[in-house]
């Protein structure tokens, strides 16, 4: 893939819309791009997107894992006077919710902008200016008048609404503002790899994944890590990035390299693997740094515990801002988890498998 190509693949995958359980958008995108480098495609019940790329007969099977769902909304309540009352879908901060534009898809597939409600602060009491709006406040005008204005456009209770924002390559021009990096970046990464395994050598037997509902619970983890049943597997994902105004001294920011991640609110990374996959970054002189966090999760933290356990750790990038309608990320960040990823795979086989089940008792 070269760069041109590479931005048109992250400009796609980042402006597509898929909140938890509405991910089928995204889904068609992920096999668009897999379906040229996968050997099979499938999917399971709950909506996650298998592309198995074959190796070596009596070889490994390793997973690496994006989840495909950003956050959003649902239109819980139309009012008569036209305007949608919202509930959240993942975590929002309210903070950033105000006077944004939004996307609602209705059933049909129809999309619609409109903006989320804010008052002008004139006249309004200062403690009114200083609190946070409650979700159960928040509205989107869609810019008509009344009730039936949104049932001629089709629009309905249930439907989706997403953040609207476009793609943009910013100023050092490798800052990359999108919206849902979180995770349509990891999803990148499985697919990237899937391609680059295609020309390369490996025994391993490589499965790339778009999983569902993380952001409701790690849910598409758990469905995926059965109908895969990997001996090894990675979730991709994003962290923070601490190179802004009273962040704590961390080296995980943008430009650091990719992140390994120690551990989170949900798993500690298996050690051997940890060890094996840093030896490969360092062998290879692909940038990395470190993560570790004491909150928050990602699909490692149910893809480990499922079986008698499934080898695991996360692979990070920081990510500034997710979670709101823009997020940052740096391209050779990104560059740098696909390389490592992409040896990762290639040197694993059965003898590494062993050695990595054997650092558990041994």
């Amino acid at each position: 893939m070269n760069e041109k190509e590479r931005i048109a693949f992250l400009k796609e995958i980042s402006e597509v819309n898929g909140i938890s359980g509405n991910e089928v958008a995204v889904s068609r995108v992920f096999e668009k791009h897999a379906a040229p480098y996968a050997d099979r495609i499938e999917h399971d019940q709950l909506g996650c997107i298998f592309a198995y790329q074959d190796g070596e007969k009596d070889q490994p099977t390793v997973m690496i894992c994006g989840h495909m769902d950003e956050v959003g909304f649902i239109v819980a309540r139309i009012e008569e006077s036209g305007l949608l009352r919202l509930h959240p879908v993942g975590g929002w901060w309210n903070h950033v919710i105000l006077a944004e534009l939004m996307t609602v898809r209705t059933r049909d597939g129809k999309e619609y902008k409109g903006v989320v409600g804010a008052q002008p602060p004139h006249g309004m009491p200062a403690e009114m200016r200083q609190k946070v709006m409650e979700t159960k406040d928040l509205y989107l005008d869609m810019g008509v008048k009344g009730k039936k204005d949104i049932e001629d456009l089709g629009i309905r209770v249930g439907d989706t609404v997403t953040p609207y924002t476009e793609f943009r390559i910013l100023n050092d021009g490798k800052t990359l503002l999108g919206k849902a990096w979180d995770d349509r970046i990891g999803m990148a990464i499985a697919l990237e790899v899937l391609q680059n395994l295609r020309k390369e050598p490996h025994k391993a037997n490589y499965v790339a994944v778009g999983t569902v509902q993380e952001e409701v619970g790690l849910r598409g983890a758990k469905t995926a890590s059965y109908h895969v049943h990997p001996d090894i597997a990675f979730a991709t994902d994003v962290t923070m990035s601490y190179d802004l105004p009273g962040s704590p001294n961390n080296p995980t920011k943008l430009g650091a390299g990719v992140a390994l991640s120690i551990m989170d609110g949900s798993i500690i990374a298996h050690r051997g693997l940890f060890d094996f996959v840093e030896k490969i970054a360092k062998e290879k002189g692909v940038k990395y740094t470190y993560d570790l966090l004491t909150a928050g999760g990602t699909d490692s933290g149910e893809i480990h515990k499922q079986f008698d356990g499934i080898i695991n750790m996360t692979i990070s990038l920081p990510c500034r801002y997710f979670h709101s309608h823009v997020s940052l990320i740096d391209i050779d960040d990104y560059k740098a988890a696909v390389d490592l990823m992409t040896e990762v795979v290639k040197a694993i086989d059965a003898g590494a498998l062993q050695a990595l089940k054997e650092s558990k008792y041994r």
